[in-house]
């Protein structure tokens, strides 16, 4: 696991305007309008600015909220914080390594899984499909996506 995930100013200065907006300003993108909402593709989801993974597309979901839905993040990878902002209390998600700002975590999500729902930007994200995942760094993912056989 010798790969290194930090934010620097070259990773920040790569951002699009939209990107940047959501990750260090603490943005939302419009529901419905943003890349991930609808995307099925088998891979991980991590985070834009450093890489880190945040998010398997096992744990994806339609939430019918208009943003990328998760169950669960990866492990360790992810940091919750008390929002107080816009008149109301919510529980934010960062990034651990890079602090990007990804979206929030509601207590609505799927009963027969966490029961949570991790309702993330898409402008946060960058999606690796599983058959890159070998040659962007990531290969000790792969067993997660394996079938088991019965």
């Amino acid at each position: 696991m010798g790969k290194s995930y930090k934010k620097d100013m070259t990773s920040i200065s790569k951002l699009t305007d939209e990107q940047r907006r959501i990750t260090q300003e603490n943005g939302t993108e419009r529901a419905f309008f943003n890349k991930y909402f609808d995307h099925k593709e088998i891979g991980l989801y991590v985070d834009v600015v450093s890489g880190e993974p945040l998010f398997s597309s096992k744990d994806k979901y339609d939430s019918g909220s208009g943003w990328p839905s998760f169950t669960r993040p990866i492990k360790h990878n992810v940091v919750e914080k008390t929002d107080s902002t816009h008149g109301m209390t919510r529980t934010e998600i960062r990034s651990k390594h890079a602090d990007s700002h990804l979206g929030h975590v509601f207590p609505d999500g799927p009963k027969e899984e966490t029961g949570m729902r991790y309702c993330i930007n898409s402008a946060a994200l960058r999606f690796v499909p599983i058959d890159k995942l070998e040659e962007e760094g990531y290969a000790e993912y792969l067993a997660s996506f394996e079938v088991k056989e019965t």
